[in-house]
C-alpha cells in the first residue's frame, strides 16, 4: 500500500498547471446540458476564470473552486478533474453524474469542501480519497456506492463532517473512527453498515450530530455516547439495537434537541431526568419495548414539538388525574405531533387537551389502538390546527360530539373501532379540508348527512360494520371526488343512482352486507377507475349490465347472494385484469363465459345458480348447443330419471323409517348420520341431557364468553359443547362470526363445526372432540411432552391451516387469536385451530385501510420515526 501511495505522489508531483484544458475536458464528459449552461459559457477564447461556477485565486489564474450546483448535468466525472491541482471546493450537487468516482480525485490535495450528493455515482469510494489530508466536508449522499468506508478516511484528522446517507455501503464501523477529533458531524444513514456501534465514538468530543438511522447495527448503545455533552442530534431509528436511556441522560446532553430512538429493541422506562433537556425539540422513541408509566412532567420540555411513544408497552398513572401525563403535555406550546397510539393506556381523554395551550399548535394527534374509555370530549373541537385525529381501535362511548366540525382544518378523522352511537354529527359539513374518514365497527345509526358527497376534499370514506339504516344520500352518486366508498354491512336500502356514473374517481366501492335492491344501473359501466366492486348480499335484482366489460380496470367484482337473473355478459371475457367475479346464489341462466380470466375461475364462484350451464370444470350442465346429438338424445336418462328415482327410493325410505321408529323417531335429530352430513340444528334440552346439565364434571374448559363442555349423545358419540356466556358483551357477535365464518370452510386442520343451539336466551356450536386438548398443556404441563416429529407435524398443520385460511378460501380469513390454547390435537395428535369467535373475512377494502394506516405512521417523512 505505501508504495502505491508513493507512486501516487510522484504522479501528482509530474502534472503541468493546466486548469482550462481539464475544464473542457469535464465538459466534454457532460452528455445532457439541458439548461445550456456549460454549452454557451465554457468556450474557448474566453477567460475561463469567467465561467459560470469557476472561481480562480487573486494571485495566479488557477481554479479553486469548481461548483455545478444543481445545473440538472448528465455523464460521468473525468479524470482530469485530477488535474485542477489547486482546487479546495468541489460541489457537483444535485445533478445525474453516474459511473465511478475516478481515482485521479486523489490528486487534490488541496482539497477541503466535497459534495457529490445526489447524483447516480456507482462503484466504491475510491482509496485515493484517503490523500485529501486537507479535507474538512466529504459528502457522497443519495448515491448508489457500494462497498466499505476506506479505511484511509479515518486517518484524516481535518474531517469536520462526513454525510455517506442513501448508498449501499456496507462493513462495520471501524474503531479507528475515534481518530477523527475534529468531526462534528457523521451520517452514515440508509446504509448496510452491521455489527456494534464502536465504544471509540465516545471519544469524538465536538461531535454535534450522530445519525445512524436504517442499519443493521446490533448491540447495545455505548455509554460514551452520553458523555458527548455537545451533542444536539441523536438519531438512531430502524436497527436492532438493545439497552435502555440512562436516568442521567438529563446531565449528560444538556444540548440535546433531536432524539430519534425509534425501531429498535430498546427497553426500560424513560427517565424523570429527560425533562432537564430543555432544548429537546424532538422525541421520537416508537417501536420499541419500553415499559413504565409515561412521565407526567413532560409538560417541562417547552420547547417539545413532536413526542412519538407509539407501539410500546407505556402505561398511564391515573392515580393523580389532573397530573396525568396528557394533562401535562398542555404546558408544551410548541407541540405539533403527539403520538401514543399501541399502548396499554386507559382511562379518558382530559378535557384539558383541548383547553390549553397546545389548542393552536397541535397538527397530529395519534391515540388509536390503546384502551381509552369514556366518551370523546367536547374540547377536542377547540385544537384549531388539527390536521390528523386518530382515535380507533379503542373503548370511547357515547356519540361524536358535534364540535368535531369546528376541526376546520383536519384531513384525516379516524375513530373506528370503538363504541360510538347514534348519528354522524351535521355539523361534519364544515370539514373542508377532510380527504379520509374512517368510522367503521361502532355502533352509528341515523342517516349520513346529505354533505358527505360535496365535501370538496374527501376521496375516501369507510362506514362499514355499522347500523346506518337509511337511502344512500344522492349527493354521494354525483361526487367526481370520491376514490374510496365502504359502506358495507349495514342496514341501507333503497336503489343504485344512475348517477353513479358520473363517480369518475372511483376505484373501490364496497355495499355488501345491505338491503339495496333494484337493478344495478348499466351506468356504472362509466366508472373506468374503478378496480374492485362488492355488491354481494343485497337484495339486488335485474340482469347483470354488460356495461361491466368496459371497465377496463376492474380486478375484483363480487354480486353474490343477491337476486341477479338473465346471463352473465360476455363481454366481460375482454377484461385484461379480471382476477375474481363471483355470482354464486343468484338466479341467472345461461352459459358462464370461458373466455379471458375465466378460464382461472373455479366452480363455487358459480354455484347456487340452477340455470347455469357451461364447461365441465365448473360443476354445471353442459350447454345445449354445445352437447353432442347422443348426449342430447340421452339427456332425460342422464339429468332427469336420476332424480325421480332417487324422490321414489327417499319417500320409501322415510315410510319404512316412520314405521320402524314411531313417532319419536321424527323428533331425532342427532343421529351419527345427520351430525355429519345435514348440520341441523341441535335443541337446547338434548345439549342438556349430554352435559348432565353442563354438570362442571364435564368442564373441558374456560374462556373469556363461554364454556366448553364435553358431551356424550344417546349414540354414544362425543362431542365438544361451546356455550356462550351471553351477559358477557361480545358474545353475540362472537357466536354468529364463527357461525360465518366456519359455515363454509373444509380443512383437515380446522375444528370442524358439526352443528349449532341458537335462541334468544341460548347459543352453543357442537364441535369435534379433541381428547389431546391443547397444544398449551403438551408445551407447559410437566406431564406431558412431545418429541420433535410430534412437534414438526404440529407447526405443518397450523401452517396448513393458516395458508388456506389466507389463500384457499373465497375471501382472505385473519383468525386474530391465535395461541397456543386455540390449537387443539385430535386423537392422532393432528393439529387443528379452533375459535374464530374474532376472526374477520378480510375484504380488500380492509386490506387497504390498515395498509393505508400503518404507512401514514411508519414513514420517514414523518421526521424519521419507524
Amino acid at each position: 500500500m505505501e508504495i502505491c501511495l508513493s507512486d501516487a505522489s510522484l504522479l501528482i508531483n509530474s502534472i503541468s498547471p493546466d486548469d482550462e484544458g481539464s475544464l473542457l475536458a469535464i465538459k466534454s464528459h457532460i452528455t445532457s446540458d439541458p439548461n445550456n449552461i456549460l454549452a454557451n459559457n465554457w468556450s474557448v477564447g474566453t477567460d475561463f476564470c469567467t465561467w459560470i461556477g469557476v472561481t480562480c485565486s487573486r494571485r495566479r489564474p488557477r481554479v479553486t473552486v469548481l461548483n455545478l450546483f444543481n445545473m440538472s448535468l448528465q455523464g460521468t466525472i473525468a479524470k482530469e478533474i485530477g488535474n485542477i491541482s489547486f482546487l479546495t471546493y468541489l460541489n457537483i450537487n444535485n445533478n445525474s453524474f453516474s459511473d465511478v468516482i475516478p481515482d485521479e480525485i486523489g490528486n487534490l490535495r488541496r482539497l477541503r469542501w466535497v459534495n457529490m450528493s445526489y447524483n447516480q455515482l456507482s462503484g466504491e469510494i475510491p482509496l485515493s480519497i484517503g490523500l485529501l489530508t486537507s479535507l474538512e466536508i466529504l459528502g457522497i449522499q443519495y448515491n448508489h456506492l457500494t462497498g466499505a468506508i476506506p479505511w484511509n478516511i479515518f486517518n484524516i484528522s481535518s474531517l469536520q463532517a462526513i454525510a455517506f446517507t442513501g448508498n449501499q455501503l456496507s462493513g462495520t464501523i471501524p474503531p479507528s473512527i475515534g481518530n477523527l477529533s475534529n468531526l462534528n458531524t457523521l451520517d452514515l444513514s440508509y446504509n448496510n453498515f452491521e455489527g456494534t456501534i464502536p465504544t471509540t465514538i465516545g471519544h469524538l468530543s465536538k461531535l454535534t450530530s450522530l445519525i445512524l438511522v436504517a442499519n443493521q447495527l446490533k448491540g447495545e448503545l455505548p455509554s460514551y455516547v452520553f458523555n458527548l455533552s455537545r451533542l444536539h442530534t441523536l438519531a438512531l431509528t430502524m436497527n436492532e439495537l438493545t439497552g435502555t436511556i440512562p436516568s442521567s441522560i438529563g446531565k449528560w446532553l444538556p444540548n440535546l434537541q433531536f432524539l430519534y430512538l425509534a425501531g429498535n429493541r430498546f427497553s426500560g422506562n424513560i427517565p424523570n431526568s429527560i425533562t432537564n433537556l430543555s432544548s429537546l425539540n424532538i422525541f421520537s422513541i416508537s417501536g420499541n419495548s419500553f415499559t413504565g408509566h409515561i412521565p407526567i412532567n413532560l409538560g417541562n420540555l417547552r420547547s417539545l414539538q413532536v413526542l412519538r411513544l407509539w407501539a410500546n408497552q407505556f402505561t398511564n398513572d391515573l392515580s393523580i388525574p389532573e397530573q396525568e401525563f396528557l394533562t401535562s403535555l398542555s404546558n408544551c406550546k410548541n407541540l405539533t405531533i403527539l403520538v401514543i397510539s399501541a399502548n396499554p393506556i386507559t382511562g379518558p381523554l382530559p378535557k384539558s387537551l383541548g383547553s390549553s395551550n397546545i389548542s393552536t399548535s397541535l397538527e397530529k394527534f395519534l391515540a388509536g389502538e390503546c384502551n381509552i374509555s369514556g366518551t370523546i370530549p367536547s374540547e377536542i373541537g377547540n385544537l384549531s390546527s388539527l390536521l390528523w385525529l386518530h382515535l380507533g381501535g379503542n373503548n370511547l362511548t357515547g356519540m361524536i360530539p358535534e364540535t368535531l366540525g369546528h376541526l376546520r382544518k383536519v384531513q384525516s378523522l379516524s375513530i373506528y373501532g370503538n363504541k360510538l352511537h347514534g348519528p354522524i354529527p351535521n355539523s361534519f359539513c364544515n370539514l373542508e379540508n377532510m380527504f379520509y374518514i374512517s368510522l367503521v365497527e361502532n355502533r352509528l345509526s341515523g342517516k349520513l348527512p346529505s354533505c358527505l358527497g360535496n365535501l370538496p376534499s374527501l376521496t375516501e370514506i369507510y362506514l362499514y360494520e355499522n347500523f346506518f339504516n337509511s337511502s344512500i344520500p344522492s349527493t354521494l352518486w354525483s361526487s367526481n371526488r370520491l376514490q374510496i366508498v365502504s359502506i358495507s354491512r349495514n342496514l341501507f336500502e333503497g336503489s343504485l343512482s344512475d348517477a353513479i356514473g358520473n363517480m369518475n374517481s372511483l376505484r373501490g366501492l364496497n355495499l355488501s352486507g345491505n338491503q339495496l335492491s333494484g337493478s344495478i344501473p348499466s351506468s356504472i359501466g362509466e366508472l373506468q377507475s374503478l378496480t374492485y366492486l362488492w355488491l354481494d348480499n343485497n337484495k339486488f335484482n335485474g340482469s347483470i349490465p354488460s356495461s361491466l366489460g368496459n371497465m377496463r380496470a376492474l380486478q375484483y367484482v363480487d354480486l353474490s347472494e343477491n337476486n341477479l337473473s338473465g346471463s352473465i355478459p360476455m363481454s366481460l371475457e375482454t377484461l385484461t385484469y379480471l382476477d375474481y367475479f363471483n355470482v354464486s346464489f343468484n338466479k341467472l341462466t345461461g352459459q358462464i363465459p370461458d373466455g379471458g380470466h375465466f378460464g382461472n375461475f373455479t366452480s363455487k364462484l358459480f354455484i347456487g345458480n340452477k340455470g347455469l350451464c357451461g364447461a365441465s370444470r365448473f360443476n354445471v350442465e353442459l350447454c345445449k348447443r354445445n352437447m353432442p346429438k347422443s348426449s342430447r338424445r340421452n339427456l332425460h336418462l342422464r339429468y332427469i330419471l336420476p332424480p325421480v328415482v332417487f324422490i321414489i327410493l327417499f319417500a320409501a325410505a322415510m315410510v319404512y323409517l316412520f314405521k320402524l321408529c314411531g313417532k319419536n323417531s321424527a323428533l331425532l335429530s342427532f343421529s351419527e348420520s345427520n351430525l355429519g352430513l345435514k348440520h341441523e340444528r341441535i335443541s337446547y334440552y338434548e345439549i342438556l341431557r349430554a352435559t348432565d346439565n353442563l354438570d362442571i364434571e364435564n368442564l373441558i374448559g374456560k374462556g373469556s364468553i363461554g364454556s366448553v363442555y364435553k358431551g356424550t349423545f344417546s349414540n354414544e358419540m362425543i362431542y365438544a359443547i361451546k356455550v356462550f356466556d351471553l351477559d358477557v358483551q361480545g358474545s353475540f357477535k362472537s357466536f354468529d362470526t364463527e357461525c360465518q365464518i366456519m359455515r363454509s370452510l373444509r380443512h383437515r386442520n380446522l375444528l370442524k363445526v358439526i352443528t349449532s343451539c341458537s335462541n334468544l336466551d341460548f347459543k352453543a356450536l357442537v364441535l369435534d372432540y379433541m381428547p389431546n386438548e391443547n397444544l398449551e398443556k403438551w408445551l407447559y404441563s410437566p406431564n406431558y411432552s412431545l418429541n420433535i416429529g410430534q412437534r414438526l407435524g404440529i407447526m405443518i398443520d397450523v401452517a396448513s391451516a393458516i395458508e388456506y385460511l389466507h389463500q384457499g378460501y373465497t375471501s382472505p380469513i385473519v383468525h386474530c387469536d391465535l395461541k397456543l390454547s386455540n390449537i387443539l390435537l385430535d386423537e392422532d395428535m393432528v393439529a387443528r385451530v379452533g375459535d374464530f369467535g374474532i376472526a374477520k373475512l378480510l375484504t380488500h377494502d380492509q386490506r387497504m385501510a390498515q395498509t393505508k394506516t400503518l404507512a401514514q405512521l411508519d414513514t420517514w417523512h414523518q421526521n424519521m420515526d419507524r
